[in-house]
């Protein structure tokens, strides 16, 4: 029975992500909280209705309806599809303000980042590092709406580092290392190269751009100052327009 309802339509939504939990027998699943609340009121979910799912860190496939209540649903599940493959990127930030960090976060999960360094930098205001966005569990909120949209499954790890030049004289080299090392900075810098599969290490600043000091600190790293061109962007920009002119739209 399990492979013949899947060759129905499926709802076009984005994914709906599934923890081992959810799982009452092999193919046999149970959501409700936030996810059961958000098929319910916007997808509208009926019994009978197909829509695409993921196990999270694990397979993709689809999910057809066959219980439905007032405080859960519940799924037969088929998962025989691997994820998107990740971009070979270490991406590496100055630290957003707190309304662009949850943008940024769920941007990159989109994108297919999965290694994310947050960093201190001069232009970063110590205040930022007090947000609870980066509470743990908000932290991941947000890349779980990011793999959502991107129908994605591979959750992203992020690493913080309040401390700039520790950082950069102590951990940077050996991340670097063996990579395409680049740094996203508009001034005394080469064109953004073209894109390719290598593995890369990006360092983009924060708004204002990295200081003189950090940019040397960053080259002593190994990191190639690039540019995008006379215009200059905000990060929340920058990001995805770096990752589509350093990567392969087909990657």
């Amino acid at each position: 029975m399990i492979g013949v309802f899947f060759n129905r339509s499926v709802s076009p939504v984005n994914l709906i992500l599934l923890y081992t939990s959810d799982f009452k027998g092999p193919h046999h699943v149970r959501i409700s909280g936030r996810r059961f609340q958000h098929m319910r009121s916007v997808h509208k979910a009926q019994v009978g209705e197909r829509f695409r799912v993921g196990v999270l860190n694990g397979l993709i496939g689809l999910g057809e309806v066959t219980v439905l209540t007032d405080q859960y649903l519940e799924l037969r599940v088929q998962l025989n599809q691997a994820p998107p493959k990740p971009l070979p990127l270490r991406l590496i930030m100055a630290l957003p303000r707190p309304k662009m960090l949850k943008r940024t976060l769920e941007t990159v999960a989109t994108l297919g980042v999965k290694e994310l360094w947050l960093i201190n930098s001069y232009r970063v205001d110590k205040s930022y590092w007090s947000t609870p966005i980066l509470h743990a569990d908000t932290l991941r909120e947000h890349l779980l709406l990011g793999l959502e949209q991107a129908g994605d499954t591979r959750l992203p790890n992020v690493y913080l580092r309040k401390r700039f030049k520790p950082f950069v004289e102590d951990e940077l080299p050996a991340i670097a290392r063996n990579t395409r090392a680049l740094v996203a900075h508009p001034y005394d810098a080469t064109p953004c190269p073209a894109a390719t599969a290598e593995p890369t290490t990006l360092a983009i600043g924060p708004e204002g751009g990295f200081i003189a000091y950090e940019v040397n600190k960053l080259r002593e790293a190994g990191l190639e100052p690039i540019h995008l061109g006379p215009r200059i962007l905000r990060v929340e920009t920058a990001v995805p327009v770096l990752l589509s002119r350093l990567f392969p739209l087909a990657l």
